[in-house]
């Protein structure tokens, strides 16, 4: 039975290891990507059957130079997982310029899953599945990063559409909106935090069952409590 392959954006901490290690445990084999060479070697150490490769998505170069490398260790691609990211919290009100460092932003978060998923539909034009990590504040902004959340409903909307347009070649399109994760990137968060593993499980058994969203733990709840009761619930998460 062939297996599976399936590259990772920023799996080398956080949900992106989880999410690696719970593809490697169902047989599957895996590629991550990272900046740090000190976290990629992390990785190695733990996953040595694993492809580990040093890129920044950001950069055409780098990311054309990583699917060489897939394809010279695998052959093919079955999953792409657009999960590198960044959280920026800035505060508008603030005499300080908050739109510092906000191309690097946008980049990270929104242009570079869609210029990778771009890169990779052209070298692999039937591949299974493509996930896109976002958030629940893709549905509703945190106040204290409002261009977090515009850049992760960026992401969100262009899944949705990416979904149609390839569903009648049958590639699953999967959007990850987990709620506040037990992170590096979430260290410094107050409040209640789902283990990664769990999100993680969770993305796999939606990827198994074809749906269009994994939506872990309490935000599963999320969009129905923005229909019956927008504004309350807006506050609350937003809030956060």
């Amino acid at each position: 039975m062939t297996k599976q392959v399936v590259l990772i954006t920023g799996g080398t901490s956080g949900i992106g290891w989880s999410l690696a290690q719970a593809f490697m445990a169902r047989g599957a084999e895996v590629a991550v990507c990272g900046r740090s060479e000190e976290a990629l070697g992390r990785f190695r150490r733990a996953f040595p059957v694993a492809l580990a490769i040093q890129a920044d998505v950001t950069d055409g170069k780098a990311r054309a130079d990583m699917l060489d490398a897939v394809a010279r260790r695998f052959g093919r691609l079955d999953v792409l997982v657009n999960n590198a990211g960044t959280f920026v919290e800035r505060d508008f009100t603030a005499p300080a310029d908050a739109t510092n460092a906000l191309e690097q932003e946008i980049a990270t978060n929104l242009t570079a899953p869609i210029q990778l998923t771009g890169d990779v539909l052209r070298r692999w034009p039937g591949i299974g599945a493509i996930v896109f990590v976002s958030s629940g504040f893709a549905l509703v902004s945190p106040t204290r990063a409002p261009t977090y959340g515009a850049v992760k409903a960026g992401l969100h909307g262009f899944a949705e559409a990416l979904r149609r347009q390839l569903a009648p070649g049958g590639t699953h399109v999967l959007e990850l909106m987990p709620p506040t994760t037990d992170t590096p990137m979430n260290a410094h968060a107050r409040g209640k935090k789902m283990a990664p593993e769990d999100v993680a499980a969770v993305t796999l058994a939606a990827l198994a069952r074809r749906a269009p969203l994994a939506l872990p733990g309490p935000v599963r709840w999320l969009p129905l409590l923005l229909r019956i009761a927008p504004r309350t619930i807006g506050r609350m998460v937003g809030a956060g």
